[in-house]
C-alpha cells in the first residue's frame, strides 16, 4: 500500500503541482484515476475560492463550488458537484490505473465523506494514491491515513520521484507482471 501527500504554503501550488503532473505522467503514457484543479481556470472571486475540477483521464471537467452571493464568507463548495465528481471518478477510470491522484483531502474527505470510499478503493486494488492536503486538513489525512502516508516536498522533482517509484513498485506487483 502507497500513499504519498503534498502541502504547500503557498497558495495554489499544490493544485498547480498536481495538474502538472498529472499532464506530465499522461504525456508518458501512464494511466490516471481520479481529479485534479483545471488550472487554466479563473475564479470569479476575488480571494480565489471557485474552482473548477477535472475528472482523469479525460474529463469532464466540473465546477465544485457555488455562488453563495457577495460577501458571502461560507464555503463555497458545492456538495451535489462533489458527488457528481465522486460518482465520475468512481464509475470511470478505476480499471486498473496506474496512479490515483486527488487535487485536495478537504473538509468533505476530513468528516469522512467525499473521496475517501475511493482512496480505499484503490489502496485495496494495490494502486498507489497522491493527494494534495491543506494545511488545515493535515491531521484529519494522517487520521484516515492511518500514519502509512509518506509527505513529500513541495516540488515537482520529489513527487516525480516518489510517483515514479510507486508505479514501478506497483506494476512489478501486477498480476501480469509477476505470472
Amino acid at each position: 500500500m502507497q500513499i504519498a501527500y503534498v502541502t504547500s504554503q503557498t497558495r495554489g501550488e499544490t493544485d498547480r503541482l498536481l495538474s502538472e503532473i498529472a499532464a506530465q505522467l499522461q504525456a508518458q503514457g501512464k494511466s490516471l484515476a481520479g481529479i485534479v484543479k483545471v488550472s487554466n481556470y479563473q475564479s470569479s472571486f476575488e480571494n480565489g475560492c471557485d474552482m473548477k475540477v477535472r475528472v482523469l483521464p479525460e474529463g469532464p471537467e466540473i465546477k465544485i463550488t457555488q455562488n453563495l452571493g457577495a460577501g458571502s464568507d461560507a464555503c463555497r463548495l458545492d456538495p451535489s458537484a462533489i458527488t457528481e465528481a465522486v460518482t465520475r471518478v468512481e464509475t470511470g477510470s478505476m480499471d486498473g490505473p496506474d496512479l490515483f491522484m486527488l487535487n485536495k483531502f478537504g473538509p468533505e474527505e476530513a468528516a469522512g465523506r467525499g473521496f475517501c470510499n475511493v482512496i480505499g478503493s484503490a489502496l485495496e486494488a494495490g494502486v498507489p494514491v497522491l493527494v494534495g492536503v491543506g494545511g488545515a486538513s493535515i491531521e484529519a489525512f494522517e487520521s484516515f491515513a492511518g500514519g502509512l502516508a509518506v509527505p513529500l516536498a513541495d516540488n515537482e522533482q520529489a513527487i516525480l520521484d516518489w510517483v515514479l517509484s510507486a508505479i514501478s513498485g506497483h506494476q512489478t506487483r501486477s498480476p501480469a507482471a509477476t505470472g
